[in-house]
């Protein structure tokens, strides 16, 4: 029996990636990672000072799943933590919705395929996010961490 397109992983996945990509990428120019925590891209053979690096964790699934993001803000050469602020009102404002009545923001959900067109399932629904405290790695590297609770409606 074949897993409900609601239900996959995949999907899911590729949905998430879509999004920010679509946001972060090509609208504001950010680079953006993922699974890759607070290593900074390359982008022709030269590290970049300002980057989003998404992971993604637990998944509940039932008939109302529920998903884990952990979206690492990062900025380098950033003394006071200014750009980090400013990245981080950036990436907060996309995972925000002040139109709607309930304030939670819809990212759409695709059935996704590797050469056809992607199918529009329904949407995640950005039920929470909480920030960590900012914080410096050994190489400088300061970033904060915004913990993001999607939920969507799936048959398992």
């Amino acid at each position: 029996m074949a897993l409900d397109p609601t239900a996959r992983k995949a999907n899911v996945k590729d949905s998430i990636k879509k999004f920010f990509v679509d946001n972060l990428k090509k609208t504001e120019k950010i680079d953006v990672t993922f699974d890759k925590y607070l290593t900074a891209p390359m982008i022709q053979g030269r590290e970049v000072d300002k980057w989003v690096s998404i992971t993604i964790g637990n998944i509940d699934m039932g008939y109302m799943s529920g998903l884990d993001l952990k979206v690492f803000c990062c900025t380098k050469m950033d003394n006071e933590g200014f750009r980090l602020a400013q990245l981080r009102d950036t990436v907060l404002g996309y995972l925000s919705d002040t139109s709607t009545s309930d304030g939670m923001k819809r990212i759409p959900f695709y059935r996704s395929h590797p050469t056809l067109a992607w199918t529009l399932l329904g949407a995640f629904i950005v039920q929470n996010v909480y920030e960590e405290a900012e914080d410096t790695t050994d190489d400088e590297t300061k970033f904060c961490i915004l913990n993001v609770r999607l939920r969507w409606e799936s048959k398992v």
